[in-house]
């Protein structure tokens, strides 16, 4: 059962606030993988990740089972969703720019995060 489906404005600014997240994806035995470090972004009210390796990453192959996992930013510590996105309205240009901003100070990892491996593992975590 779901109990929520938002985050509060609380955990998106604390989250929009943090550089890293750990993210554990369930495995089809409904145990947590070893958190991996990703980096993650804002737009509007909704938080996105993409795997900088791709579909070959293996946290994200995990996601890939159960479709569920924890996140802690150290300050924001939830059990989530990971729903696949589509490139609708210009969501995937929305989440680059994001990309862009946040993380400016990394060019080299920006150009691999916002690269098209990357843009096709594109999630929305939702809590849960």
């Amino acid at each position: 059962m779901m109990a929520d489906t938002a985050w509060s404005t609380g955990e998106l600014e604390q989250i929009a606030s943090r550089d890293e997240l750990d993210v554990a994806p369930r495995r089809n035995d409904g145990t947590l993988t070893k958190p991996r470090i990703v980096w993650m972004v804002r737009v509007g009210g909704d938080v996105y990740i993409r795997s900088v390796q791709g579909t070959e990453g293996a946290w994200y192959r995990t996601t890939r089972g159960r479709g569920e996992g924890h996140v802690n930013t150290g300050t924001v510590d939830k059990d989530v969703t990971f729903l696949d996105v589509e490139d609708s309205d210009g969501l995937q240009d929305r989440i680059d720019a994001a990309y862009r901003a946040k993380y400016s100070r990394y060019p080299g990892p920006v150009a691999s995060i916002t690269a098209a491996k990357a843009r096709a593992t594109t999630m929305r975590l939702v809590p849960r």
